[in-house]
């Protein structure tokens, strides 16, 4: 059986789930600010994006694909595909290094994104060539590049997206590069976890760009000024992404926790306080912020790159809390 074809009694099904899928993301209201999103979801299939994912298991992970012998198994398949979840799509060595994201986060970005007909978007992070695929369904395909240091991943995501009829660019190199041969860029969508903005990304967007970019279990939405200038706050949504990797990727900054009570470990927004932070501040003094500030939400929060400086700051990025990010 091809990698990209289900056996016929499995076609309702997929027609099914995905519909499923699409109302319960309506009913979320994650593209209430863009509905137009309602439209690509219902029409690209995301079946075809992953032929095989895996699952937890006891002794690590568990594979499932479209072509499994076994017609349950192959349902369990299709029904995982159209789950309102992360799916792992590449591991190596027990590491996960690539999967295709929860679909209401995906939808959330991508209404935030705020494109425009005829807006050229440049997402960093290929993946399965889903998010690719919404966004050319949106755009067409010649506005939309994509990009992934690892060659097997933009083969396969390639395609993954020609069994669904689109064709964008898809290119194999270092994301934090960017990928000037295409640019300028209206907008740049990042499926990836970094903790600073590459400054290429700023140098090929058009004055006005937004630029979206998973930091410290967050989304940033930046507002590109011009090749030396951005700013933004984070959106209000927890995001995880696998990291970015590339020769410019910064390396993670140490985060430490001992000796911080558990009622403040196990609240996700200090979490992010302290993801946000690290490095730069020491964790009980993140605690006493958090507190002092009565908890603030991730809105609150922002970056700011000006020249060679980037910051993140809380309420105003000349107020008292902010912190180097590069």
């Amino acid at each position: 059986m091809s990698a990209h074809v289900i056996d016929h009694g499995l076609e309702d099904l997929a027609a099914t789930a995905r519909a499923a899928l699409v109302r319960g993301i309506d009913a979320g209201g994650a593209w209430d600010s863009d509905p137009v999103w309602r439209e690509a979801f219902e029409s690209v299939p995301r079946h075809l994006f992953v032929p095989y994912y895996y699952v937890g298991a006891e002794d690590g992970y568990e594979r499932l694909w479209c072509a499994d012998p076994d017609p349950r198994r192959r349902e369990r398949w299709l029904r995982g595909a159209y789950a309102d979840s992360p799916l792992a799509t590449r591991v190596r060595d027990g590491e996960l290094l690539s999967s295709s994201s929860q679909p209401s986060l995906m939808a959330k970005m991508l209404a935030e994104l705020e494109v425009r007909d005829g807006n050229t978007v440049l997402e960093i992070g290929a993946g399965t060539g889903y998010n690719a695929a919404l966004l050319a369904h949106r755009l067409g395909d010649e506005r939309v590049t994509t990009i992934d240091l690892d060659p097997e991943i933009t083969e396969s995501a390639r395609r993954h997206l020609a069994a669904a009829g689109h064709h964008p660019a898809v290119v194999t190199g270092d994301g934090a590069r960017g990928c000037p041969e295409n640019a300028p860029y209206d907008r740049v969508i990042v499926t990836c976890a970094v903790t600073s903005i590459p400054r290429p990304w700023l140098a090929q967007c058009t004055p006005g760009a937004h630029i979206l970019a998973p930091i410290a279990t967050g989304v940033i939405d930046l507002r590109v000024r011009d090749a030396e200038h951005a700013e933004g706050h984070f959106l209000l949504t927890p995001a995880y992404f696998v990291p970015l990797r590339g020769t410019e990727r910064p390396e993670p900054r140490p985060t430490a926790d001992g000796g911080l009570p558990r009622r403040a470990i196990q609240q996700e927004l200090f979490r992010f306080l302290l993801a946000l932070t690290a490095g730069a501040l020491d964790p009980h003094e993140a605690l006493a912020l958090w507190e002092r500030e009565e908890q603030p939400e991730r809105a609150r929060y922002g970056i700011t790159v000006s020249g060679e400086r980037e910051w993140a700051w809380l309420d105003d990025p000349e107020g008292p809390y902010a912190w180097p990010l590069a």
